[in-house]
């Protein structure tokens, strides 16, 4: 007997191609107007035989798998099985999750150099006429839980990774990345990270601000964003020389701020060139027998004068890197599947998230050089459901493609491509 629940219809098969992701090809498209194929080639050698599939190709179907929401190598199958994508995007031939995890172990390390050379030939044509002249630039190290045998213990209790990351602020794009070991300091070689970014940019463009945790309050790294003209707002270290500038401010000297209370002192490193300013933000709590007073203390180094910031706007600005940096950090790991790594090798990972930031640039810049306005502070997951997984049919007449949508749907895709169009090259 037939429930009733049942809705009345019935299955059949079609012999039409028909693609569930019919508007990844159009981030597709995007990828290879802008010469991702080329860039690829370029900074890769060919595969060892003809049969072998090239870089373009391992990279390419990595890239529209982190687009459409794939989380693991074997999720390129869906990329593979879509025959109407692959037809739309003359994908004629797709690697196989095996084959793109030997290729990533394969190229480790040089491939990561080659990823950055891509991602940085990119960024820098897209930079050069943005009409910004000076960036300001959040750096963030983020840990990555990985139960690999060779993943290395974190300083936050787990086994993984701890990439640092350069994002510039105006535009949400990553600047520099580097995957790191999970036992080594997020404070680690920061100087040597920021000259990495300086390298990164198109000349005439500079870095202007930076931001940064207390990973970053370092002499060396300080000293030299000083002699840079580089603004800066970094959390500080309750060491016993910072304790001594707290105990010298007066109580009258502090202003309400949020919850709390701010104020301000001086301070210069032992072995640091510069002095600066050390603004003190202090919260209440209950009094302890084991503490001198009833606050919580947290400090912040700045170069900012006071005419250009006071105390509370610094705060402000610090703390607007939550936004510019933590939560685009977050957008990478979650929406980009870079929170779980695929292989058991450090080099492996390192190219696989490598890919990942590239992908996520990718995506910046397709949404903003082909999508309306209305997108661009939109996330992938946004995309995946108005343009990504809208279904689509594949006709062939003659000489000639078709890729077919439905009505509501064919206006946005045509203005999209129409921008494609102008922004290619």
């Amino acid at each position: 007997m037939i429930s009733e629940n049942l809705l009345p219809f019935k299955l059949g098969k079609t012999e039409e191609v028909i693609s569930a992701m019919s508007g990844l090809s159009l981030f597709g498209e995007f990828a290879l107007s802008i010469g991702l194929k080329e860039e690829v080639k370029r900074n890769f050698e060919p595969p060892g035989s003809g049969r072998g599939f090239d870089a373009y190709e391992y990279v390419f179907s990595m890239v529209l798998m982190l687009q459409s929401g794939g989380e693991h190598l074997e999720d390129i199958k869906k990329i593979s099985e879509d025959v109407g994508l692959r037809k739309v995007l003359n994908l004629k031939r797709v690697p196989t999750s095996d084959a793109n995890g030997d290729w990533l172990r394969r190229k480790g390390l040089k491939g990561v150099e080659g990823i950055e050379r891509v991602n940085n030939a990119f960024l820098r044509r897209i930079l050069k006429r943005d009409g910004i002249k000076g960036y300001t630039l959040d750096i963030d190290a983020t840990g990555i839980e990985a139960e690999k045998r060779e993943a290395k213990m974190t300083y936050k209790g787990f086994k993984g990774y701890m990439p640092i990351i350069g994002h510039l602020a105006e535009n949400g794009f990553i600047l520099a990345f580097e995957f790191r070991e999970g036992n080594e300091s997020p404070g680690s070689r920061n100087l040597e990270f920021y000259r990495k970014c300086k390298e990164f940019l198109p000349k005439k463009k500079r870095i202007k601000y930076f931001r940064a945790d207390s990973a970053s309050y370092q002499a060396k790294l300080m000293d030299e964003l000083e002699e840079d003209g580089v603004k800066y707002a970094i959390g500080g270290d309750l060491d016993a020389a910072v304790r001594e500038v707290i105990r010298s401010v007066r109580d009258k000297d502090y202003v309400k701020y949020r919850d709390g209370e701010v104020s301000e002192g001086i301070h210069i490193f032992n072995k640091g060139k510069y002095p600066f300013r050390l603004i003190i933000y202090r919260r209440y709590r209950e009094r302890s027998l084991f503490e001198e007073d009833g606050y919580d203390y947290n400090v912040y180094a700045t170069n900012f004068t006071n005419e250009e910031k006071s105390a509370a706007e610094v705060l402000n600005y610090y703390f607007h890197r939550g936004e510019d940096s933590e939560n685009r950090i977050k957008e990478l790991k979650l929406d980009f599947s870079m929170e779980r790594l695929p292989c058991g090798q450090y080099e492996a990972n390192a190219l696989f998230f490598a890919i990942g930031c590239l992908s996520y640039n990718l995506f910046k810049m397709f949404v903003r050089a082909a999508l309306p306005q209305s997108f661009w502070k939109s996330r992938v997951t946004t995309l995946r459901y108005h343009i990504y997984n809208v279904a689509g049919r594949i006709i062939e007449t003659g000489r000639s493609l078709w890729l077919k949508v439905r009505k509501d749907s064919y206006e946005l895709f045509e203005g999209i491509r129409r921008k494609i169009a102008i922004n290619s090259g």
